[in-house]
């Protein structure tokens, strides 16, 4: 008979325990690779700029391939490759570029077009120009036809392609259901920038322009009143109707509209779509609210808020954001409940000590339901949200812990269901969910905790979910 595993070791090996009391599906460690022995290593803005939760992506597949991004120790940017069916061997090639600011929100984000089976890089931005180079047609849709190396990739360029966006940041890309590539952005700065969108067609990048509004009144908690802000995506997500969803939350410009100036001016939890590749925005009820290079989504833009939240409880920008394969949105927040404090003074210490996470789903209705999850983040840093084949639910956590509930029970029955302090992750993983339709597997990018600026592992963790 087998002996059966105490709780930590269970946990640690990724295993659903024999005999727990909850429903929650559980998750299998299947294996745990090297990308790079010495990855570049500094803390800037609580996060490593190797593993940032709003890259989408860093790591992906297509194709039979899964491809990862990173920075080296000598701040060489890095692509890497392996087939799914040699899981264990990642062939590297290093781009003619190296970082050029000790900052994490300068990260490397990876696309692929369907149409022409490239890949795109774009990297080494915040509120500057981007880096951006295109491999050549083919490679990823044909790529045991393709030798790797840097020499599948052109030149490193400052415009998209020829297509000049100006000075940027949180490059994103993301496909649409008709195979469609487009490029999500922001212009201007944090507490006043928009989000705009390009797309790649015919083998070249067009200009769609801004969706979302930096201007109008917001008035805080204490009267205070703020003009400028900016939206900051949860992420943008496709179901496979073709709907584009995007839960959000504000920043205001005037941190005069929080109760301590050691606060978050993170405000509300907001939802828009678009039916037509992003061109036109609507609210929950289906009003046009905002086009894409015409009236952008903004403050006063009625019917936005899917769950409100005054600017005083540290709530995380960026988070995560999934649909189910019934097309229902999902979102994962999280803040500092009022149960703790009603005035966040010192945003990272508040946020580790009592910062929770909360699911969002939208109902049939249009109404969102918000429930707390019964295990604390206990980090400063975000939470991902992923769906497996069932429509179960995971919460993929800082240093690379998963939180899970069934569909069975409504999301209700969240456990901890995978918890491998071997794996030693600093905060903040990067996750490829392309791999779960055909797998049911996911695979979690994370670095190494180090110290100042001493060069640490990157990793791929491979996991079975269900």
């Amino acid at each position: 008979m087998r002996k059966a595993l105490p709780a930590a070791v269970a946990l640690a090996a990724g295993l659903t325990l024999p005999g727990a009391a909850h429903a929650a599906p559980g998750v299998t460690l299947l294996s745990d690779t090297l990308l790079d022995r010495s990855g570049i290593y500094f803390v800037s803005y609580d996060g490593l700029v190797n593993n940032n939760a709003f890259q989408q992506d860093a790591i992906l597949t297509h194709a039979g391939y899964q491809y990862a991004a990173w920075y080296t120790a000598s701040r060489n940017a890095v692509i890497a490759r392996r087939s799914l069916a040699d899981s264990t061997r990642w062939e590297t090639a290093t781009l003619p570029h190296t970082l050029s600011a000790n900052d994490s929100h300068n990260v490397i984000s990876l696309g692929i077009s369907p149409q022409d089976g490239t890949l795109h890089v774009a990297m080494d931005t915040h509120n500057t120009r981007l880096y951006y180079a295109k491999s050549v047609d083919g490679l990823a849709s044909r790529p045991a036809a393709h030798q790797w190396g840097s020499a599948v990739f052109g030149a490193v360029q400052r415009t998209l392609g020829g297509a000049e966006l100006g000075d940027m940041t949180y490059p994103q890309f993301v496909v649409t259901p008709e195979g469609v590539l487009q490029f999500s952005y922001r212009t201007g700065g944090s507490g006043n920038g928009v989000n705009e969108l390009a797309e790649y067609s015919g083998g070249s990048w067009r200009k769609l322009g801004a969706w979302s509004s930096a201007t109008g009144n917001y008035t805080g908690p204490n009267g205070v009143v703020s003009t400028t802000r900016n939206m900051y995506l949860h992420g943008l997500t496709y179901d496979h109707r073709g709907r584009l969803h995007a839960a959000f939350t504000w920043r205001e410009g005037n941190t005069g509209v929080l109760c301590s100036s050691g606060g978050l001016a993170n405000h509300d939890t907001g939802y828009v779509y678009s039916d037509d590749r992003g061109r036109t925005w609507r609210n929950g009820e289906g009003a046009v609210v905002g086009t894409t290079g015409g009236t952008g989504v903004g403050i006063g833009s009625p019917g936005l808020v899917a769950d409100p939240l005054d600017p005083n409880h540290g709530l995380m920008n960026q988070e995560g954001q999934a649909v189910d394969s019934t097309g229902t949105p999902h979102a994962v927040i999280s803040y500092v409940p009022g149960r703790f404090t009603q005035c966040v003074t010192s945003y990272a210490r508040q946020r580790a000590q009592y910062a929770r996470a909360f699911h969002l789903v939208r109902g049939s209705d249009g109404r969102w339901t918000k429930r707390e999850v019964p295990v604390a983040p206990g980090h400063t840093q975000r939470t991902k949200i992923v769906f497996d084949r069932a429509d179960n639910a995971y919460l993929i956590m800082p240093r690379g812990r998963i939180v899970s509930a069934s569909k069975a029970s409504g999301w209700t029955d969240w456990a901890l269901v995978f918890d491998n302090p071997a794996m030693n992750a600093f905060g903040e993983v990067n996750v490829d969910t392309s791999r779960l339709p055909a797998e049911g597997v996911i695979s979690v990018q994370y670095q190494q905790i180090s110290s100042g600026t001493t060069p640490s592992p990157v990793r791929v963790a491979d996991l079975r979910l269900g």
